[in-house]
């Protein structure tokens, strides 16, 4: 019987399997919609709040209110510079996780075992002692700032394992 990777959530999909998606704990405070980047759509937001066209609901850390100078800060931040809040305090010690899901194996399979490492294409290191029954897993072991690959596999009842999924990239927020 052959197992095919665990097919983790995303777009491109090769032989059942299917690119990860990673969410992040601990997300910055200019990504104001908490999907865990900052972009236009944040940027957009931060106008609409700040015409009064939506509620605010901008932390207080980052302008004091929903104002042009949260519209410059988030708009920075999507560009790629830092968000500057008013608050210098870094967040409490394990406040950030990586949370992995993925879609079931099409083969019978006992669990899966995850993987991550600090450079794409590896090499990986086992997460996972036995494998979880769950598609799901979270990574509370990262870093603030650091990047993470991740890769899973299917585990068959005799314990026989399949190759590596396709990868899926996760960056920890700074702090």
């Amino acid at each position: 019987m052959r197992f095919y990777p665990a097919a983790l959530l995303s777009a491109a999909v090769l032989f059942n399997v299917i690119a990860a998606s990673a969410q992040v704990a601990g997300l910055s405070p200019c990504d104001l919609n908490k999907d865990g980047t900052t972009n236009v759509v944040d940027g957009q937001l931060a106008v609409n709040m700040t015409l009064g066209v939506i509620s605010c609901t901008a932390p207080t850390t980052i302008a004091g209110g929903c104002n042009a100078d949260l519209v410059k800060k988030i708009t920075d931040a999507a560009i790629g510079r830092a968000c500057v809040t008013g608050s210098t305090a870094p967040p409490p010690p394990g406040s950030h996780s990586v949370s992995l899901t993925w879609i079931a194996s099409t083969s019978n399979v006992a669990g899966y075992h995850v993987y991550r490492s600090a450079s794409s294409g590896g090499p990986y290191s086992k997460l996972t002692s036995v494998p979880v029954s769950a598609t799901s897993y979270t990574d509370s072991s990262v870093q603030a700032g650091a990047t993470y690959y991740y890769v899973a596999t299917a585990v068959g009842s005799a314990n026989n394992e399949s190759g590596y999924s396709v990868s899926v990239k996760a960056t920890v927020p700074t702090p």
